[in-house]
């Protein structure tokens, strides 16, 4: 893909906002249409029921990988370029910022991707604590809480100035992560039929695999033309969400995939759920409910910023690349997230719906 000219038409902050646009809408329409949510998964799988919530994460998880290797192995885009495994990993980040991220996307009921497509819908709930998880996320990248988050990264880190690719420290040949991605979709695929989930859902699903690698691959292909360096990354919105804010704060805000990223994902679900006739404004029910959603949504900010990803950033883009922190937040959020489930919805005077 010559992208060279677009490059020299428009310049290449400009080109890497558009590509994250494109990214995020995409993934926007794709997650609202197909009701994808971790938060959701967990619980399900918590209350030993492998649902539809678990049918369509599973999807979403497989097909991310099988994308994003095949990707790899046709040479459009490389893993060792992205900037999650050329950095250090921190394995105590992952476990302590997964569990956070866990339980607070249970208090919150929805994980920050999720709540950015709840948002896009009229969800006024998911806008505020969207706001919180934001600024709190900020607040742990260069603010009063980023000293705490540096502290417990540097616990236990990755050696040697990177991190752990999982393929590579298993021995295991490179076409293996798309032969896993591939058996994994077949697993949801028949989860999904038991399910009686719907063609159409499925599709979607996917499609919000298919945005993790269309993010990979923008990224690496600009990477591969641009002058100044790029960020090799794709769809997470711990950090993009914290860069959006601020570029509208800032005096001199500086465009890049991020800053195109949550946008595009607010113009995507909006568009879609307006479409099928499923815009519509909530709110909170009660101050209690409230208060669930700030806690959880202050959790995640710091413990995904902690972790190094959220659900979508870490266990799905981190984990179709197979870094192995990324696979151990979200072996953590799962942790945190059924744990939560147990002790507080299962537990108390009214279970929340997944």
């Amino acid at each position: 893909m010559d992208i060279v000219p677009l490059l020299d038409w428009i310049g290449e902050a400009r080109v890497g906002a558009l590509f994250g646009l494109l990214t995020g809408i995409v993934f926007g329409v794709a997650a609202q249409r197909s009701r994808f949510c971790l938060r959701a998964a967990t619980v399900e799988f918590a209350r030993r029921r492998m649902g539809a919530s678990v049918a369509v994460w599973l999807l979403t998880f497989s097909t991310a990988m099988a994308w994003v290797q095949a990707a790899s192995l046709s040479g459009l885009m490389r893993p060792e370029d992205a900037r999650m495994m050329a950095v250090t990993g921190t394995w105590s980040g992952a476990i302590i910022g997964g569990l956070m991220f866990g339980v607070g996307m249970v208090l919150a009921r929805g994980c920050s991707g999720r709540l950015l497509v709840l948002a896009a819908t009229g969800n006024l709930r998911s806008v505020v604590s969207g706001l919180i998880f934001a600024v709190v996320a900020q607040m742990s990248l260069h603010g009063w809480l980023a000293p705490l988050r540096d502290r417990l990264a540097r616990l236990w880190t990755t050696e040697g100035g990177s991190n752990v690719n999982l393929l590579h420290a298993l021995h295991l040949p490179d076409w293996f992560g798309l032969a896993l991605g591939l058996a994994l979709a077949v697993l949801a695929l028949v989860v999904a039929r038991r399910n009686r989930i719907g063609g159409a859902r499925l599709v979607f699903a996917s499609g919000v695999g298919f945005a993790v690698a269309l993010g990979w691959v923008l990224t690496a292909t600009l990477s591969q033309v641009a002058f100044d360096p790029v960020t090799v990354t794709s769809a997470t919105f711990t950090g993009p969400s914290a860069n959006t804010l601020m570029f509208f704060l800032e005096p001199n805000p500086v465009l890049e995939f991020d800053i195109g990223l949550v946008p595009g994902v607010v113009i995507g679900a909006f568009l879609a759920s307006w479409i099928k006739g499923e815009f519509r404004f909530q709110g909170f029910e009660d101050e209690q409910n409230m208060r669930r959603s700030f806690t959880g949504a202050a959790l995640m900010g710091f413990g995904g910023m902690l972790a190094g990803g959220c659900a979508i950033g870490a266990g799905v883009s981190g984990g179709s690349i197979f870094v192995a922190t990324a696979w151990l937040a979200l072996f953590s959020m799962w942790i945190g997230a059924m744990a939560t489930d147990l002790l507080v919805d299962q537990r108390g005077p009214m279970a929340q719906p997944a």
